[in-house]
C-alpha cells in the first residue's frame, strides 16, 4: 500500500474492492464538478460505470485512515487488450496539492502494468500536472494515431466541452495530449 501524508491525516492508496462501491457517486460529482470548475473536458462519468470498474478490480481509490475519500483513478482495456487507458484521475478539492494524485497515478500505472504487462498504456489530458507524472512514468506525447481507434473510446468524448473539435478534425487531435507508455517486451 502506497500512502502520501496529507496535513492532518494519512492518505492510503489501494487498489479498490468491493467496500468502496459507496464512493461511486462522490467520484462522478467531484470529476463533473471540477470539470466545470476548471472550465477543461473531462467527460463525464457514470456512477454505475465507476462502481463496475471497482468491482473488476480496475480501479485505485485513495483516502484517509479515517474514511474521507481523497481521489480516484480506474483502467479500461481497448482493442483485445492491445491498449490500456489509464482514465478519470480526480482528487478531492482539499487534498490536491498533497501529492494524492502523483500516488494515484503511480500506483494505477502499477496496476495496468500488472494486469496487461504487455500492453500500451495511454492517458488524454488537458492537465499540465499530468502530463508530468506521465513523463515521469515513462510516457511519451504521441498523436492520436497511435493510440486506440475504437469508436467506442472516443464516445465517452461526448460529455466533454471539447467534444466538437475533437468530432471536427475526425478524431485526430483536439486539446488533450495523448501520452503513451510502451512496454518493453522480452
Amino acid at each position: 500500500m502506497e500512502t502520501a501524508t496529507a496535513t492532518d491525516e494519512e492518505i492510503v492508496v489501494r487498489r479498490a474492492n468491493i467496500t468502496d462501491i459507496d464512493f461511486a457517486l462522490p467520484i462522478t460529482a467531484e470529476m463533473e464538478a471540477s470539470a466545470k470548475a476548471r472550465g477543461t473536458g473531462i467527460s463525464k462519468r457514470n456512477p454505475e460505470d465507476i462502481r463496475k470498474k471497482i468491482l473488476e478490480g480496475k480501479a485505485v481509490i485513495a483516502f484517509t485512515k479515517s474514511g474521507i475519500w481523497a481521489g480516484f483513478s480506474y483502467i479500461q482495456t481497448w482493442d483485445n487488450n492491445s491498449y490500456v487507458s489509464n482514465s478519470g484521475l480526480i482528487v478531492a478539492p482539499a487534498f490536491r496539492r498533497l501529492k494524492v494524485a502523483s500516488a494515484i497515478k503511480q500506483k494505477i500505472f502499477e496496476l495496468s502494468r500488472m494486469m496487461y504487462p504487455a500492453a500500451k498504456i495511454f492517458s488524454i489530458t488537458t492537465g499540465l500536472a499530468v502530463m508530468k507524472l506521465n513523463t515521469r512514468l515513462g510516457f511519451e506525447p504521441v498523436t492520436y494515431n497511435e493510440i486506440t481507434h475504437d469508436p467506442q473510446f472516443w464516445s465517452a468524448c461526448k460529455s466533454c466541452v471539447n467534444y466538437p473539435v475533437l468530432a471536427a478534425k475526425g478524431f485526430k487531435n483536439c486539446l488533450c495530449t495523448a501520452m503513451l507508455f510502451t512496454p518493453e517486451l522480452a
